[in-house]
């Protein structure tokens, strides 16, 4: 007899091996994350000004085809061009989330991500996290998906879903150079405190 799943923290059904749900546009939005729109279609989408997490997703299954130089816009001067050595030790295969990231304080998701989509398009928009995403060749078909979050805390829940990714794919996903508040907690003061 197929032992019956457990019921995993966020409400979903984990697998008796204690594994997570997979992260698909599905279970995300059985989650509460709503839009799964393309970045040039926020301006158009209703989302909210409030604090909480977003995911991207790339919907093809392909191997990804990166570009020679990044059309996102530089920050402080910072070309975020980065070589291919480094976007393909990157990539996880199998994976549909390739960005986790958080809106949190005054900013707020609608804020955030259209910076993110302003950078995206070359401008200095203050969004150099998930840079990575704007070397795909396909970068115009990812989908941003969005949900509000008030408790935990914004930091909480971005660094809680790049967990639950990392322990179902063994890395970080693609854009995501750090795992979030938890990276934030372990890093030591400047003065060595």
């Amino acid at each position: 007899m197929t032992p019956e799943p457990e019921p995993a923290e966020n409400g979903l059904a984990a697998a008796s091996t204690g594994c997570p749900a997979p992260l698909t546009r599905a279970t995300l939005a059985e989650r509460g994350f709503v839009g799964f729109v393309p970045f040039a279609g926020l301006p158009h989408s209703t989302v909210p000004a409030g604090e909480g997490i977003y995911v991207v997703l790339r919907p093809a299954a392909s191997p990804p085809v990166f570009l020679a130089r990044s059309p996102a816009g530089h920050r402080k001067g910072h070309d975020p061009t980065t070589t291919a050595a480094t976007l393909n030790s990157a990539w996880v295969p199998g994976a549909t989330v390739v960005y986790v990231g958080k809106a949190a304080g005054r900013q707020g998701l609608s804020k955030r991500l259209n910076a993110y989509r302003r950078q995206g398009q070359g401008r200095n928009a203050g969004h150099s996290g998930g840079e990575y995403i704007w070397q795909l060749a396909d970068s115009d078909t990812l989908l941003v998906a969005w949900r509000t979050v008030a408790d935990p805390p914004a930091g909480q829940a971005e660094a809680k879903l790049i967990a639950e990714f990392t322990a179902l794919h063994g890395a970080l996903p693609f854009a995501n150079r750090n795992r979030g508040l938890l990276d934030l907690r372990n890093r030591k003061h400047p003065s060595g405190a």
